[in-house]
């Protein structure tokens, strides 16, 4: 801000000294010949003959001024707009407005850094959970699906191995309701865990969507405030003092709506993955649920018959 404001200071003075610069220059050469007119013997002459009046300076000659200082306001005014760039914007800016500038990039790099993750993780984890459901279709029992399975560690392999831990448990228990309702509060744990887990991340998401626009108008604020007192400091309001520091400000708004608008965007498209996730997990749910029935059913069928016998 400095140097910014030492540089407009130089260019205020060029153009407030460069019209009287160009005036002396024009009427300099006269005054040598006056001075060698004040020197040189007095020639007898006449006293009806007297010298030529100079002559008027030309239209030409005083419209040359004008236009030369016309042209340094013009290359002052064009090295001030090559100057304003976000980066040189940035290093003169007040280290309030630097603070907010440097949060808000840093909060822009967490939205695009959450939004690559949850997209590979999401995207993996619905594809090994669409070719879990696929391999258990055909299964009849909880110990056939685990097989179907194997070693894939998915959300569920959690399911199955929770309804065959709760058989196990409840062998010599002849309510099927219980072993069935205690199974599902089971699986209501497990889905409720997998919730959290795909859905972390996206509250800091949130977050930055709503709050980065203000954080930026507070940049904003601050440094047209700083600006104004400049302003009054240096009494002028030339468009060439007030627009540097107005440009800084509003470069902090900008930031902030950069860091916004993805945060926003990307934020309400894994609400809508993170949904059909969740539904495909309800499924599985489903899933272990009817294997765990199948099997109650199958060792009831099996206890009727032998006390049949």
């Amino acid at each position: 801000m400095f140097r910014m404001t030492l540089k407009l200071v130089v260019a205020l003075a060029v153009l407030v000294l460069a019209p009287p610069l160009f005036a002396q220059q024009k009427s300099s050469p006269a005054a040598p010949s006056a001075s060698v007119a004040a020197q040189a013997p007095v020639a007898q002459t006449p006293p009806l003959v007297q010298s030529p009046a100079p002559a008027p300076p030309s239209s030409v000659e005083a419209a040359a001024a004008p236009a030369e200082t016309a042209k340094s306001a013009k290359a002052v005014v064009a090295n001030t707009l090559r100057e304003l760039s976000p980066w040189s914007m940035f290093k003169n800016a007040d280290i309030i407005v630097q603070a907010v500038m440097i949060g808000l990039a840093f909060a822009s790099l967490v939205t695009w850094t959450v939004g690559i993750a949850k997209t590979l993780e999401l995207s993996v984890a619905q594809r090994r959970l669409r070719g879990a459901l696929k391999r258990i279709a055909d299964s009849r029992s909880l110990s056939e699906a685990q097989l179907a399975l194997g070693a894939k560690d998915t959300v569920l392999s959690s399911l199955l191995a929770a309804a065959m831990r709760e058989g196990r448990m409840s062998v010599g228990i002849s309510s099927d309701s219980g072993i069935k309702e205690r199974a599902v509060s089971s699986f209501a744990e497990i889905v409720r865990a997998e919730a959290r887990r795909v859905r972390f991340g996206m509250g800091a998401l949130a977050t930055i969507g709503a709050t980065s626009p203000f954080v930026g108008l507070f940049g904003t604020v601050w440094g047209i405030m700083n600006s104004f007192i400049g302003i009054s400091k240096s009494q002028t309001t030339n468009l060439a003092v007030v627009a540097p520091g107005i440009a800084e400000a509003l470069l902090a708004t900008a930031i902030g709506l950069v860091a916004a608008i993805p945060a926003v965007i990307i934020y309400n498209h894994f609400a809508r993955v993170t949904k059909g996730y969740l539904e495909q997990v309800s499924r599985a749910s489903g899933a272990a649920g009817r294997l765990l029935s199948r099997d109650l059913d199958r060792t009831h069928g099996s206890s009727h018959s032998r006390a049949a016998e």
